[in-house]
């Protein structure tokens, strides 16, 4: 009960998705999918700020 509403705008936005035309551009894409210098973007590695370990205190 009550989820004809929600299925009803699901639907709405799956028919605009699949018979909208949009405008792509593909090369802004083909540069962000092979990491482009232009980009301008830096990706920092947080690997070391971690610590896994847990608590020790379970006996």
């Amino acid at each position: 009960m009550g989820r004809g509403r929600a299925k009803a705008k699901q639907t709405k936005v799956a028919r605009d998705l699949k018979y909208r035309s949009h405008e792509t551009d593909f090369d802004a894409l083909a540069r962000e999918l092979h990491g482009g210098e232009e980009s301008g973007a830096e990706v920092e590695d947080d690997s070391d700020d971690w610590d896994y370990s847990g608590p020790s205190g379970r006996d």
